[in-house]
């Protein structure tokens, strides 16, 4: 099958590679001629575990290939994915402009029966504006070109996007149309042949299930951390009330990690998207604004823990580990890290930081406010206090030895509740973790 992918960005590269890697031939498009001319050299824009192989893979094989120009390639495609940014307004709502003008440009070009996926989070009611400005182009010309539109949310795990796309847990398709229906059946029919989880639906359901269930994450994340700061002031230890409710069949582990916040560009975006879709109908979302309301305060906490335990923060030195909102990427929108180091500056700190990936985005973020070090032991030398805000797999099993050694103070503040109490305090350090006493 040949179709297209409008936008570049991690939710379009990742589709479309997969969608190749699978047989169909894929042409990605996006108007940024740089990022084109660099994927064209095996560049990637974004980082991916195992997306550059599969990238390189599929060009070399004739199956991937990238373009600027929808219009040129639509007379050779049967399906064309939109995958482009829609970014949060000032008043929290999705700016809808840049799926509008792919919708736009559809219209004014297609010839022949040709489907529009909407496959980037929208509010409910954007297909709806989507068809309407593909009939309005089409009546501009005097045609009467058959289309369909469509909705295909992704639920795709950064640091794991490859997976969660080539395995799905399911995948969820809104349509109008029986030959729409069968058209994406037989997209997918490669991903799901021993299991064909495709779960079709009216289309305003599919655009509601990918902002229910990254409300539905959120709202655990959230809840966890709530629950994990009553349990600092009680003198209970969070953990083990996780252990103790997630064995529950009804509520089960998943997503109940106390932590430092988060952060992405899915779950900040997507839930201040749905509590403004319900003020536009006249419907106070009040569970999903105490999640953002939590989420906002607990982005702060390992600031807050560093301050108490350190008194003062002026002329202090702290080692921040880990800048992406989670481990396997470089993505750093609505970060802890950022508002910590915000904080730690203001306060008069010198801030150290160290990421695997995400140096170079972080730099590009904030420019040179901060020390950029080679590792974890460049990090913490000569540094008063250590916060740990990204739970990368290096940072495990550091040697506390060498830690020690040249940490200028001993202060350890984990925000994401990795390291052993027991084995830290008994080396001298002064440690606190989130949700424990």
């Amino acid at each position: 099958m040949n179709i297209a992918i409008v936008g570049t960005g991690y939710v379009g590269l990742v589709s479309g590679t997969c969608f190749a890697e699978m047989g169909s031939h894929v042409t990605c498009v996006d108007i940024d001629t740089k990022k084109i001319e660099k994927l064209k050299n095996g560049i990637m824009p974004i980082y991916e575990p195992g997306l550059e192989e599969l990238v390189k893979r599929n060009v070399e094989y004739g199956r991937l290939q990238f373009a600027t120009d929808l219009a040129q390639v639509l007379d050779d495609v049967e399906v064309v994915f939109s995958a482009v940014g829609t970014p949060p307004d000032e008043d929290g709502s999705a700016d809808l402009q840049y799926v509008l003008a792919v919708a736009r440009q559809f219209g004014q070009n297609i010839k022949k029966y040709t489907i529009l996926v909407t496959k980037s989070t929208v509010p409910v009611g954007t297909a709806k504006k989507v068809k309407s400005v593909i009939q309005e182009e089409l009546k501009k010309r005097g045609v009467d070109i058959p289309f369909d539109v469509a909705s295909n949310p992704e639920f795709l795990k950064e640091g794991a996007a490859i997976k969660d796309f080539m395995s799905p847990d399911r995948v969820v398709v809104g349509t109008e149309s029986k030959q729409a229906e069968e058209v994406m059946a037989k997209l997918y029919h490669p991903f799901l042949i021993q299991n064909f989880r495709v779960i079709f639906m009216d289309i305003p359901s599919a655009e509601m299930t990918k902002y229910a269930a990254n409300a539905m994450l959120a709202t655990r994340i959230s809840f966890m951390n709530d629950i994990a700061n009553l349990c600092e002031r009680v003198g209970a230890n969070v953990d083990s009330v996780r252990r103790g409710i997630g064995t529950d069949t009804r509520i089960g582990a998943k997503f109940l990690y106390a932590g430092c916040g988060y952060g992405g560009s899915c779950f900040p975006k997507d839930v201040k998207a749905l509590v403004r879709t319900g003020i536009e109908h006249g419907y106070n979302m009040r569970v999903i604004e105490a999640v953002e309301q939590v989420n906002e305060q607990q982005k702060s906490i390992v600031y807050d823990k560093l301050n108490a335990m350190l008194g003062s923060l002026k002329g202090k030195c702290v080692a921040i580990l880990g800048l992406a909102f989670k481990p396997e990427t470089d993505d750093m929108r609505e970060a802890p890290a950022l508002i910590v180091i915000e904080k730690l500056l203001a306060a008069g700190a010198t801030v150290k930081v160290f990421d695997p990936i995400a140096m170079a985005e972080c730099k590009r973020r904030i420019g040179d406010v901060v020390t950029y070090c080679k590792d974890l032991y460049d990090a913490v030398d000569g540094a008063d206090a250590m916060a740990l805000m990204t739970e990368w797999r290096q940072f495990r099993m550091p040697s506390w030895n060498v830690v020690q050694k040249v940490m200028a103070g001993n202060v350890i503040v984990d925000g994401r509740n990795i390291y052993s109490r027991e084995e830290l305090e008994e080396m001298g350090f002064v440690y606190t973790r989130i949700g424990e006493r």
